[in-house]
């Protein structure tokens, strides 16, 4: 048995210490009188209230012409299905992304390459732009047709946690054709995703998304994921607390340009094979840097 001096010095220190890695506990006494240890609870994360530089830290305004700048975008390709049984194949030529008159144009047409009849483009920073926190904007007009999937979307560089949606995933922006006035901002984590109907998201009437530009946008800050359209807030997701599952959005994210054909939901309805080419056009993309606190 110790005396209650040295109990409640001990004591004291146990509580500093947990106090110092942020964490909250408390001790019982056993039958003997010693401290029994008990699991500390997370603490709910804390919005600082963080804003972003008002200069991008990377951008893109397709002042070139011909192929997107590969020193700001990559590719992926192929014909996969790409986990949603799309029936695109995705190319890294002219055929399907090219730059004139200050847009960028990811164009999705029908005709056969690598056993698809479709291809398109799907564009990635993935090694250009590979950020922790920021803001993401992209103004973009959007195809329509039933049929078509475009997006623009982040994914995580590395997978930290796992294969999706462990990792993480954010759509700034999901449209399918044959539901033409809503746009969708969503977020996937293993404890939210579709597939379990659990997905943190949200639809918003924008009639005139195929026919003038607007602008996409995503403020994404330890705290939480904030969606925009036209500088109106639509969508948040705030940090739980509870670890990865929830919140895997701790790691760095690039951004994602595609428009996809068919699959699980743009091609829920079936295809109209008399609208194609579509496209989506980009005037923009721009990330700013959060300012730490």
């Amino acid at each position: 048995m110790m005396d209650s001096v040295k109990y409640f010095k001990k004591a004291a220190f146990t509580a500093l210490a947990i106090t110092a890695i942020g964490l909250t506990s408390c001790s019982k006494k056993t039958p003997e009188g010693g401290p029994v240890y008990v699991p500390p609870v997370a603490v709910t994360p804390v919005d600082k209230g963080w804003v972003f530089d008002t200069t991008p830290a990377w951008s893109d305004e397709f002042t070139n012409v011909g192929a997107p700048l590969t020193s700001n975008w990559d590719y992926d390709t192929g014909g996969s299905g790409w986990g949603n049984n799309e029936l695109e194949y995705y190319t890294n030529t002219t055929n399907n992304a090219s730059v004139a008159n200050g847009i960028l144009s990811i164009t999705a047409k029908k005709e056969s390459m690598g056993g698809m009849n479709y291809t398109s483009s799907r564009m990635v920073t993935r090694g250009k732009l590979d950020a922790l926190y920021g803001r993401f904007e992209i103004k973009a007009k959007l195809p329509s047709g039933r049929g078509t999937w475009p997006a623009i979307w982040m994914l995580p560089t590395e997978r930290a946690y796992g294969d999706w949606p462990k990792s993480g995933e954010i759509d700034i922006m999901e449209h399918v054709g044959y539901d033409q006035g809503n746009v969708h901002f969503s977020t996937h984590t293993e404890a939210y995703y579709f597939k379990i109907n659990t997905q943190k998201t949200i639809t918003k009437k924008i009639d005139d998304a195929s026919t003038a530009f607007h602008v996409y946008r995503v403020d994404w800050t330890p705290y939480a994921v904030r969606g925009y359209y036209d500088d109106v807030k639509v969508f948040e997701f705030a940090n739980e607390g509870t670890g990865y599952k929830a919140w895997p959005f701790d790691k760095k994210f690039h951004l994602l340009l595609n428009v996809a054909v068919g699959g699980d939901w743009g091609g829920a309805q079936g295809i109209d094979d008399s609208i194609w080419p579509q496209k989506m056009e980009v005037d923009y993309v721009r990330y700013y840097k959060m300012i730490e606190k």
